[in-house]
């Protein structure tokens, strides 16, 4: 899982929105990034679907992981405001993690 995380931090970090301009996270200790929180998880997802519509990956996204987040309600609040790391980056993220499957295997 190392190996994902550090190349989602690689190219999430430097362009993330709760980043400053050298790629350090500015979240606060209230708050958490999902894509921290749940690696296990989103590399999981992404790597038992193999598809090439990203609605696939969402769906497992929404049906998986955002079900244990704490703004799993119906209408997730972060998703809607699109303050969700992992929902706002997801296409990306399904791309790296991918790329970095294929040097792990």
């Amino acid at each position: 899982m190392d190996k994902y995380l550090q190349a989602l931090k690689e190219k999430i970090c430097s362009i993330c929105v709760d980043s400053d301009e050298k790629g350090n996270c500015k979240m606060t200790n209230d708050e958490c990034c999902a894509i921290e929180v749940f690696i296990d998880k989103i590399v999981n997802v992404v790597l038992s679907i193999e598809s090439e519509n990203i609605n696939d990956y969402v769906n497992a996204l929404h049906q998986k992981i955002c079900i244990e987040c704490r703004g799993q309600a119906e209408h997730c609040k972060l998703r809607e405001d699109v303050n969700c790391s992992l929902d706002r980056y997801f296409p990306l993220i399904v791309e790296i993690i991918r790329e970095t499957s294929k040097s792990v295997a």
